[in-house]
């Protein structure tokens, strides 16, 4: 199976071979299957949105795709009218704030929603980065209220989400936006989103640049600089985090009710989901967004891949004049992560074709009696299919060989009994097509984790 998605000379826009698509399509239907189990109901909104909306988060505006028509005239929306312009939407986002605001009043809050659908970004395409991809969103937006226990509610649903697919381990960190403010307030700091620009930056620039530029950009004394970055290092799997904040100088009401928000998170997920869930105070992501607790997550092995699934709370995803929306949501970019999958070989389909018997036809005048055995296999959920031409039987066995299919099927024109042949084996016995079972393993696709040279566990 090839390992990296087929561009076809078009950079950033993959397409996956059939077997790499059952991949994907097993990790979409796992995070349905998850979301929906914990009471989120799917929604899918329009690919484009005006120009206008999408160009409000400013650092994204050379990625946007204009939406024109080739031969537009000089009556068209665009030409009378740019902010009329259309773009396709770069994530999942501000198509919610615009749904939720158009629908409040057919919606019932908190609204848990999921969303997987294509986004695109014209951004430069390299390993894990894509123009045209899958996000798969989740969230639960409140209508001018929402209980802080939701935070750590949505993360469990995405570490159960990310536990199901054929990964190695995965690390989810967390930090709250009310820990970070506070302790940079009680060393004295003011410009708060100065300093969490700039720590943000620590893994790509390094300790002494972070430290030069906290002095240049936030104000920042040598002794201040230090307890920033102290105050980054910190990681720890339970609540023990706190002790050493108090040590470093963290003190004051916000400082204290950031703890109790990051332990209950903390406590939460890893009752329900043990050994995934860290603080980690060096995590502070959409500096202009995220209000409360902030996630990433790393697959140990592949952190060059960067953080799988990121998101937290945000207290303005929309409002009117009437209310405010707050929100926690969580993203994973389901291509990006599929990429990897089956580019390190972490999961692999067990056959290419959802196809399990293939319905032999002995001549085209006995094509209906196969038809007929096609029909009670499928009826009773056995995926199969009927030759396309009545070859000889053995080019009919090389057929189904080729394309992976486990079993062929030989409808009986004699009055005698049906025959079903294991291709693998080669063994091959009488069969009812309104009785036979597959062996379970085989009535459908699975997914595979290779445990090892040669071997595999299943995934699915």
């Amino acid at each position: 199976m090839a390992k990296t998605a087929k561009n076809s000379g078009l950079s950033g826009f993959p397409e996956w071979l059939p077997a790499e698509r059952l991949v994907e399509q097993h990790v979409i239907d796992t995070f349905r299957e998850v979301a929906e189990l914990h009471g989120f109901s799917g929604i899918e909104t329009r690919a484009v949105e005006p120009l206008s909306q999408l160009l409000r988060k400013g650092e994204i505006d050379k990625e946007v795709y204009v939406l024109r028509r080739l031969h537009a005239e000089a009556g068209d929306d665009e030409a009378v009218d740019p902010s009329r312009t259309l773009g396709l939407h770069f994530d999942l986002t501000v198509p919610l704030a615009r749904y939720v605001l158009e629908h409040q009043n057919d919606l019932a809050f908190p609204l848990r929603r999921f969303q997987i659908q294509k986004v695109w970004r014209g951004e430069r395409p390299q390993d894990g980065r894509f123009r045209e991809f899958y996000q798969a969103d989740l969230d639960v937006v409140g209508q001018d209220t929402l209980p802080g226990h939701i935070e750590a509610e949505v993360a469990v649903v995405m570490a159960e989400i990310l536990a199901r697919l054929p990964l190695p381990s995965f690390t989810i960190h967390a930090n709250t936006r009310r820990l970070s403010e506070g302790f940079f307030g009680a060393l004295g700091l003011k410009d708060h989103a100065a300093v969490l620009r700039i720590l943000d930056k620590l893994p790509k620039i390094g300790a002494d640049a972070v430290r030069t530029a906290l002095a240049a950009e936030a104000g920042a004394t040598a002794e201040q600089a230090q307890a920033c970055l102290d105050f980054a290092s910190i990681r720890t799997r339970d609540g023990s985090f706190a002790a050493r904040v108090r040590e470093l100088g963290g003190s004051g009401e916000m400082v204290e009710q950031g703890i109790a928000e990051l332990t209950a998170v903390l406590e939460r997920v890893e009752a329900a989901v043990p050994g995934v869930i860290m603080a980690d105070l060096s995590i502070a992501r959409g500096l202009d967004y995220y209000t409360g607790t902030v996630f990433e997550t790393f697959v140990t092995g592949h952190e060059s891949l960067g953080s799988v699934c990121s998101g937290g709370r945000y207290d303005s995803l929309a409002a009117d004049n009437r209310h405010t929306y707050p929100g926690v949501g969580l993203s994973i970019g389901l291509s990006r992560l599929v990429s990897r999958m089956l580019s390190a070989d972490l999961a692999r389909a067990s056959r290419a074709v959802p196809t399990c018997v293939l319905v032999s036809v002995a001549d085209e005048a006995q094509r209906p009696l196969s038809d007929a055995v096609a029909r009670s296999l499928r009826g009773r959920g056995i995926p199969c299919e009927v030759a396309p031409s009545a070859a000889k039987f053995g080019k009919q066995i090389r057929y189904a060989d080729r394309r992976g299919i486990p079993f062929i099927w030989f409808p009986a024109t004699d009055g005698a009994a049906d025959e079903v042949k294991d291709i693998r084996s080669g063994e091959q016995r009488a069969a009812d097509a309104g009785s036979w079972e597959p062996p379970a393993p085989d009535r459908t696709v699975r997914i595979l984790a290779p445990a090892g040279p040669g071997s595999a566990e299943d995934a699915s």
